[in-house]
């Protein structure tokens, strides 16, 4: 593994992606601009924008581009949001039958401003994309503050996905995501399980920030015992010198001995790679059989 000071500047031959062609590029913007959307492969820097653009499909990034939060390893801008976009999930459902997709995952920025997270905004996108497409519909969501109301709005919308990153290891969270806290996380989790059994629950977890492997290991066995279906597990690289560094490139190895383990530990799927994001080959993921990462 990596150890050096200059890690940021010395990615391994592994880390290299392809880039994603003008015409590609021009063809998604368009229609997203057209449309008035956001996508999370944007707005987060996401190394995997050119594969998913070539295969026209993209993460969906709802209630604005602004966070009101500053998590030190997140590229997303943050400070005072604009209002909801009431026409938003009618945008979203133009988006999902241009694209034809099959699986639809949408994201948000986190919305502490709103009394209730956002959430009755999630349950207006995702009943619109059940009611005009026949897409599955999984959505990646903030922790609402632990406002177990917001939640159910969501769980009681019946997405066949609900996400929720716990993102690193508890022991980093002061570190990297002051405002966030673990045990909530866990709990939104167990909580969603319990209001809906029938919802695949899922969560993501970044490595390469000054974790130790048994802490990744100890993670997943909290998930596990809050039910939780799915997980990913991906590298952390740095947006920009202002954010977290990144203390270590972990080798694919380590990554697909975190799968093996999670397989192990009980959860129906795990996808784990250097490449790995949130919604990285969600679709596959579900179904049970995700492509190499």
């Amino acid at each position: 593994m990596f150890h050096d000071e200059r890690i940021p500047d010395r990615k391994p031959p592994w880390l290299r992606r392809r880039a994603i062609t003008p015409e590609v590029w021009q063809q998604m913007k368009s229609m997203l601009d057209g449309l008035s959307l956001a996508t999370i492969c944007e707005e987060a820097h996401c190394p995997n924008i050119g594969e998913c653009f070539h295969d026209r499909t993209a993460t969906f990034l709802i209630l604005g581009r602004i966070c009101t939060r500053n998590c030190r390893f997140c590229a997303v801008q943050h400070g005072y949001p604009q209002p909801v976009d009431d026409s938003e999930p009618q945008h979203l459902v133009e988006a999902v039958q241009q694209l034809n997709l099959r699986h639809v995952v949408i994201t948000s920025v986190t919305r502490d401003d709103l009394a209730d997270g956002g959430a009755a905004h999630f349950a207006r996108c995702i009943k619109a994309l059940h009611r005009n497409t026949s897409a599955t519909v999984e959505v990646l969501i903030p922790d609402f503050r632990g406002d177990e109301t917001a939640l159910r709005t969501v769980v009681e919308a019946h997405p066949e996905v609900l996400g929720h990153n716990v993102e690193v290891v508890p022991r980093l969270y002061p570190q990297i995501r002051a405002r966030a806290d673990y045990q909530r996380s866990l709990r939104l989790l167990q909580r969603a399980k319990e209001m809906r059994p029938s919802l695949y629950t899922k969560s993501g977890l970044m490595v390469g920030v000054g974790e130790e492997e048994q802490e990744v290991i100890q993670v997943m066995h909290e998930l596990r015992a809050v039910g939780c279906d799915f997980l990913t597990i991906g590298q952390y690289l740095r947006p920009s010198p202002q954010h977290y560094p990144v203390k270590e490139y972990v080798p694919p190895e380590v990554f697909a001995r975190y799968a093996q383990i999670g397989r192990e530990i009980g959860f129906r799927g795990v996808l784990s790679g250097p490449f790995v994001r949130s919604s990285y080959c969600a679709g596959a993921l579900l179904e049970g059989a995700p492509r190499n990462a």
